[in-house]
């Protein structure tokens, strides 16, 4: 299987964190592909027409994508550990999966408008209105983080959002009204699956 990821992508590193929790890691080529929300992704596009990355090429040519998909994808055929549980505990972990990718869909829309929109045109309305949704996500997980499992696809999102936050936006100090979350992510960013995938800094 080959992965074209971008070393930066908090969605990337959430496929590799459950490749490696479900030892699969090894069994991935991981490519590095360029993308841009406002240039094409020639080495992208001709698997994933989005242009996105992760997207996931199996060895028969199909391609898998978004990271949910790709994530599940590797649930399903591990031999080992299991992130996607059965029953009610599978709706509450997709939900705080949900919940995590809504923090990164916020931050990285965030992110462009600081960073690629030209500043006379960027909108100060829209990005207060993200980060309040980062807040109010952080909150929420603040109030559901003492009852999480100690391992499941949402805790892995959830940890990869945190993650990403502190790569991305040190300034936010989500930490600041949140001890227990802080404290659950002090443990679980040891775990070798968050260590191995740490991104570059820069």
């Amino acid at each position: 299987m080959k992965l074209l990821y971008s070393p930066a992508s908090p969605y990337a590193r959430k496929v590799l964190v459950v490749a490696h929790e479900t030892g699969q890691a090894g069994e991935i080529e991981v490519v590095t592909a360029g993308t841009s929300p406002t240039a094409g992704a020639p080495d992208v596009a001709p698997h994933n027409p989005l242009g996105k990355v992760p997207a996931l090429v199996l060895d028969d040519g199909t391609c898998l994508f978004d990271s949910r998909v790709i994530c599940e994808y590797l649930d399903m055929r591990s031999e080992g550990t299991h992130l996607f549980p059965e029953g009610a505990e599978r709706w509450d972990a997709l939900i705080r999966q949900a919940l995590a990718d809504g923090i990164l869909d916020a931050a990285l829309i965030t992110r462009y408008e600081r960073v690629l929109r030209p500043e006379p045109l960027r909108w100060d309305a829209w990005d207060a209105g993200q980060v309040a949704k980062i807040r109010a996500a952080l909150d929420r997980i603040e109030g559901v983080v003492a009852d999480m499992p100690v391992l499941d696809i949402g805790t892995v999102a959830i940890a990869c959002a945190l993650g990403y936050l502190d790569y991305r936006f040190p300034d936010l100090a989500w930490r600041d009204g949140r001890p227990a979350t802080a404290a659950w992510y002090a443990v679980f960013e040891g775990r070798p699956s968050m260590t191995a995938t740490v991104p570059p800094q820069g």
